[in-house]
C-alpha cells in the first residue's frame, strides 16, 4: 500500500492496518475459496493453468461455442471440482502421520487421485449422457456409483470450501429422503429408493445438476469474473477516491463516502467480505482518523458492505437464481430490488449523518481529500464497461450472459491499454506496460475462476437439498410451517426469518437463500392464499434473499462483521452487534414489501408513482432509522421514538391506513399524515435545540 493510499497514516497505524488487512484478507479467502496450498514445485503451476481454462470455457459458451446446458453444467462442476481438491487440502492442520492430509506446499497424491475422480464424476452425466436417457429410471451399476461418488466428493469439497455447514445440512435432507417413513407423524415423509435419490440428484436436471448450477454456470461466473476484472484494475480503490472526493468533507465523509464506495463496489461484487476488503481497508482506518470509535468505523463498513448484495442491477449471485425460479426476465427482478435496496442505503447514509452528529464530528480538511475532477479522470475508463453493462442490461435488454460478456471485453480492452496510456503520459517505454497489462488479465482469470468456486459448489450441494425438496418434500413443509404458524402469516414470515440468519449464519449468502427459497418462497404463497392473502412469489423470493444477506452480519458468527473487526482492530461480537443495529432498517423492508407490494413496484408501471413510492419508503426509512439510533437532529425524547414508529409505518404502508381510517380516495394520500408527523417532529427538535443552544 502506497503512502498516498494510506492518506498519510502514521507508522504506527500502517502496521495496525495491515495486520488487520491480512486477517480480513485471510477470512475473505475462506469465504471465496482462495485459501489452500501454496506448492513450492512445478505443481505451483497446475491451479492457475485448471483456473485459466475454466474461465475461457466459460467465456466461449457465451460466445462461439454452442453445447447442451447440461454438459456446460458438467464441466462447470468439474472444474470447480479440480481447483478445489488440487488446491485446499482435506485438513487445516497437521496430525503427525496424517501429514500427508494437510500439505500445504505440495499437492499429495491422495488429492491428484480426488481431484480427478471427482472430475469424472461430475462429468459423467455428460459422458454418456444418451445412455443415461434411455435408463431413465432404471440406473445400471455403474450409474449408481457415480452418482455415489458424486455426491460424496461434492459433500467433501463443499466442506473444505464453504465450512461443515452445507454438507451437514445436505446430508440431513439425504437422511431425511431415507427416514422419513420412521419420522413422527407431524414430519412423516414418504420416503424414496436409492435408486430414485441417486437418479433424481446426479441423471437429472432436478438435484445437482439443477437450476442453481445452471444459473452459476451461465450467468454468475461472467459477472464474478467481471468483478475480478475491475479489483485487478484498481478500480474498487477508485470508487472509494470518488466518493472521498465528493463527501470527505461532509460531517463525518468518510462514513458516507464508505456507504456510496461500498455501494458502487457492490455493483459487481456478490460478496460482502470481499467488499470490506475492498473498500474497508480505506474507509476504516479515514472514518477513526475522524472521530469514529473503531466499533462504529466497522460496523458502518459491514452494513454497507453487506447490502452492498442488494444493489441492482447487478446484486449477488442469488439474484440470477430468483430470476429462473420466477421465471421472469432479470430485468424483472432488479426492478423488484430497486425501491428497497436504494431506500436502505439512503436510511445508512442517514445513520452516518446521526452517528456523526452524536459525536460531534466534522469531515476531514478538503487539503487531504484528493481532487474531484482529477480523481474521476483518473479513473474514467472504469465507468467504460460499468455503462456498457448497464447499456447491454437495461436499455438494450440483453440476456444477463450476453451482458456481462460484453461487458467483459470492453473491460479487457482497458486493462491491456491502461498501463501503455499511462507509460506513454509518463514517457516512459511501452513494452513493459502492454506486458503488465497481460499479466493483468490473465491473473484476472485466475481470481475470476478462484471466486467461483465457493459459488459452484454452494449452488450444487444446495441441489442436494433442491432434489430431495422436489420428490415430495415440499408439499409436507407447507404442511409443517401451515401448522407451526397457525396460518398467521406474520408469524410464518418471523419463523423464515428467523430459520435465514440461523442457516445462513455457517453458509454464503447464495446458499442461504437456495435452502430457504426451497423451503419457504413457495410456502409463503400457498399458506398466504389459503389464508386470503396474496404475496408476489418475487415479494416471498426476494424475502428469504434480503435475509440471506443479513445473516453476515449476525452474531454470534458473522464473518462479515470479523472481517472489518480485524481492520478496525475492534471486538468482533461488539462489532456484529453494532453493525446489526444499523442493518435493522434493511430487516424491515422485507416485511414491508410483503404486505405492501408497491415497494417492489408490483403492478405499478407510472414513472411519477413509482418515484412517489421511492421518495416516501425513503422517509420511512429515514423516520425509522431515527427511532432505532435514537437521533433525528437531536437526541430523542422517549416519547418521540413510538411517534417515529408510527411515521414509519404510514409512509411504508399507506394503503393499511387509508383502510382503518376509511379514507375513500387514493390511499397515496395518506402520505401527508406520515410527513406531517416528521415535519411537526423536526420542528419540535430543531426549536428544542436552538434553545439548549442558547
Amino acid at each position: 500500500m502506497s503512502d498516498r493510499d494510506r492518506l498519510e497514516a502514521t507508522p504506527e497505524e500502517n502496521d495496525s492496518i495491515d495486520d488487520g488487512l491480512d486477517r480480513a484478507k485471510r477470512l475473505a479467502e475462506r469465504e471465496e475459496g482462495l485459501f489452500g496450498r501454496q506448492p513450492q514445485d512445478w505443481t505451483r503451476f497446475i491451479v492457475p493453468i485448471v483456473a485459466v481454462a475454466w474461465s475461457l470455457f466459460q467465456l466461449s459458451i457465451a460466445s462461439w461455442l454452442i453445447i447442451d446446458s447440461t454438459y456446460a453444467r458438467a464441466i462447470h462442476l468439474a472444474f470447480a471440482f479440480l481447483i478445489v481438491f488440487l488446491n485446499v487440502p482435506m485438513l487445516k492442520r497437521e496430525l503427525g502421520r496424517l501429514s500427508f492430509l494437510s500439505a500445504q506446499h505440495r499437492i499429495s497424491l491422495l488429492d491428484f487421485l480426488l481431484a480427478i475422480v471427482a472430475a469424472l464424476a461430475a462429468l459423467y452425466i455428460a459422458l454418456d449422457y444418451e445412455g443415461l436417457a434411455m435408463r431413465i429410471g432404471a440406473p445400471n451399476t455403474l450409474d449408481l456409483i457415480a452418482g455415489a461418488v458424486l455426491v460424496i466428493v461434492l459433500l467433501e469439497a463443499s466442506r473444505r470450501v464453504i465450512g461443515p455447514a452445507l454438507p451437514i445440512i445436505a446430508l440431513g435432507f439425504i437422511l431425511y429422503a431415507f427416514l422419513g417413513p420412521y419420522m413422527p407423524s407431524v414430519i412423516a415423509f414418504k420416503g424414496v429408493s436409492l435408486n430414485r435419490f441417486l437418479g433424481q440428484m446426479s441423471m437429472s436436471t432436478e438435484g445437482i445438476y439443477g437450476i442453481p448450477l445452471y444459473v452459476s454456470a451461465r450467468i454468475v461466473f461472467l459477472f464474478v469474473l467481471f468483478g475480478a476484472m475491475l479489483d485487478r484494475a484498481g478500480a474498487g480503490r477508485y470508487f472509494i477516491q470518488l466518493a472521498l472526493s465528493i463527501l470527505g468533507g461532509f460531517k463525518g465523509g468518510p462514513a458516507k463516502a464508505a456507504v456510496v464506495g461500498s455501494g458502487l463496489s457492490g455493483l459487481v461484487s456478490g460478496s460482502s467480505i470481499a467488499n470490506i476488503v475492498t473498500t474497508g481497508t480505506f474507509t476504516i482506518p479515514l472514518m477513526k482518523k475522524v472521530g469514529y470509535p473503531p466499533k462504529k468505523a466497522a460496523a458502518i463498513e459491514v452494513a454497507a458492505s453487506t447490502d452492498g448484495q442488494l444493489m441492482p442491477p447487478i446484486m449477488g449471485a442469488a439474484a440470477f437464481i430468483i430470476a429462473e425460479y420466477v421465471n421472469v426476465p432479470y430485468i424483472e427482478v432488479v426492478k423488484a430490488a430497486a425501491i428497497p435496496a436504494f431506500a436502505s442505503y439512503a436510511a445508512l447514509f442517514f445513520i452516518t449523518h446521526i452517528e456523526a452528529s452524536k459525536l460531534g464530528l466534522t469531515g476531514m480538511p478538503r487539503s487531504e481529500l484528493p481532487p474531484f475532477w482529477k480523481t474521476l479522470m483518473s479513473g474514467a475508463h472504469f465507468l467504460f464497461p460499468l455503462f456498457m453493462l448497464l447499456y447491454e442490461l437495461i436499455v438494450v435488454r440483453h440476456t444477463p450472459d450476453t451482458a456481462a460478456f460484453n461487458a467483459i471485453w470492453v473491460m479487457a480492452i482497458v486493462m491491456f491499454a491502461q498501463r501503455p496510456i499511462q507509460a506513454y503520459l509518463n514517457k516512459e517505454p511501452l513494452l513493459p506496460g502492454f506486458v503488465r497489462g497481460f499479466i493483468d488479465i490473465v491473473q484476472a482469470l485466475v481470481g475470476g475462476a478462484r471466486n467461483m468456486v465457493s459459488v459452484a459448489l454452494a449452488t450444487a450441494a444446495a441441489g442436494i437439498i433442491v432434489g430431495v425438496v422436489a420428490m415430495g418434500l415440499g408439499s409436507r413443509i407447507t404442511e409443517v410451517v401451515a401448522i407451526l404458524s397457525g396460518g398467521n402469516v406474520f408469524l410464518m414470515l418471523i419463523i423464515t426469518a428467523i430459520a435465514s440468519l440461523l442457516i445462513g449464519m455457517g453458509l454464503p449468502t447464495t446458499a442461504t437463500y437456495i435452502v430457504m427459497a426451497s423451503l419457504t418462497a413457495k410456502a409463503l404463497v400457498v399458506v398466504g392464499a389459503q389464508n386470503d392473502f396474496i404475496v408476489p412469489l418475487m415479494a416471498a423470493h426476494l424475502f428469504c434473499f434480503y435475509f440471506g444477506i443479513l445473516a453476515d452480519d449476525t452474531p454470534p458468527v458473522g464473518l462479515a462483521a470479523y472481517a472489518a473487526a480485524a481492520i478496525a482492530k475492534s471486538p468482533p461480537i461488539p462489532t456484529g452487534l453494532q453493525g446489526f443495529m444499523y442493518d435493522i432498517r434493511t430487516a424491515i423492508l422485507p416485511f414491508m414489501f410483503i404486505f405492501n407490494a408497491d415497494l417492489i413496484l408490483d403492478g405499478i408501471t407510472s414513472w411519477p408513482l413509482g418515484l412517489l413510492v421511492f421518495a416516501m419508503a425513503c422517509m420511512g426509512n429515514f423516520a425509522f432509522a431515527a427511532a432505532t439510533q435514537g437521533w433525528l437532529i437531536t437526541r430523542n425524547k422517549a416519547y418521540e421514538i413510538p411517534i417515529l414508529l408510527c411515521a414509519t409505518f404510514i409512509l411504508m404502508q399507506p394503503k393499511y391506513v387509508a383502510q382503518w381510517i376509511g379514507f375513500q380516495y387514493s390511499p397515496y394520500w395518506t402520505y401527508l399524515i406520515g410527513l406531517a408527523i416528521m415535519g411537526a417532529l423536526y420542528l419540535s427538535q430543531r426549536w428544542r435545540r436552538s434553545r439548549h443552544t442558547a
